[in-house]
């Protein structure tokens, strides 16, 4: 597994979107029992956080101990640097495991048998995710969508492609189970975009060879712009039952 966000571990937490409560609801319809849930790639724990109200104990995991410094505490949930591919979980244990936007890095056949040997018969698999930000703001989303496709095309890791794809060409051998389409939607200020903007691995990569900010071009434009913009994320979701 990548990891990409240590060294701004707390702008990755401040600037990037939140998941909906009604995601973990849509998960939760699938969870026959809600005793130990597994949240791998926890990061800051974005997802985490929405977990600990509904499990007696979480387990969130991540090979970055900057960004798991970042986590918020609950007394249930207990934060652990660990490879998702290889856990001290033991076998058979786990009610739920998830990945927030974290699956594309992973080795997957072996994450997958890690999956497999933690969870319960009943146990499931909830893999989420956000796809490409919209703005409704026409001028405003163009340039992203430039910034996005054309200027840092060439400073993408090849992983990229998974959340392009939706998740949908991801291998996931489980009992998948049918989800709704969602949305996340926030209305944010100019400055908001911005840092989520500079949260992308691929302006980093970008960094590493140019000495021009590619994000000049959106700035300008937000400054003459509106003082919100309303942003859209297609959510990736998918949910499946351990194998039998």
């Amino acid at each position: 597994m990548k990891d990409l966000f240590s060294d701004d571990s707390l702008r990755y937490k401040q600037a990037r979107p939140a998941y909906s409560a009604e995601i973990v609801q849509e998960i939760l319809k699938h969870v026959p029992e809600r005793t130990f849930a597994w949240d791998c790639g926890a990061g800051s724990g974005q997802f985490t956080q929405l977990l600990a109200p509904y499990f007696e104990h979480v387990v969130a995991t991540d090979i970055s101990a900057a960004q798991l410094q970042q986590a918020p505490y609950f007394e249930n949930v207990s934060y652990q640097l660990q490879a998702a591919e290889q856990t001290t979980i033991p076998e058979h244990s786990v009610d739920l495991v998830t990945v927030a936007q974290a699956i594309h890095w992973f080795d997957f056949e072996a994450f997958y048998k890690e999956v497999k040997r933690v969870l319960k018969a009943q146990g499931v698999l909830a893999v989420i995710g956000y796809g490409l930000i919209q703005v409704q703001d026409a001028a405003i989303n163009a340039l992203v969508q430039q910034l996005y496709a054309e200027t840092l095309k060439d400073d993408w890791d090849r992983e990229r492609r998974y959340i392009d794809e939706l998740y949908q060409t991801i291998p996931f051998p489980f009992y998948e189970q049918a989800v709704p389409e969602l949305r996340l939607e926030y209305q944010w200020t100019p400055q908001q975009l911005i840092s989520y903007l500079n949260t992308w691995s691929a302006l980093k990569h970008y960094h590493d060879h140019n000495t021009d900010d590619p994000l000049q071009p959106i700035s300008e434009a937000l400054q003459a712009g509106p003082e919100y913009l309303d942003v859209t994320f297609p959510v990736l979701l998918r949910v499946g039952m351990r194998e039998k």
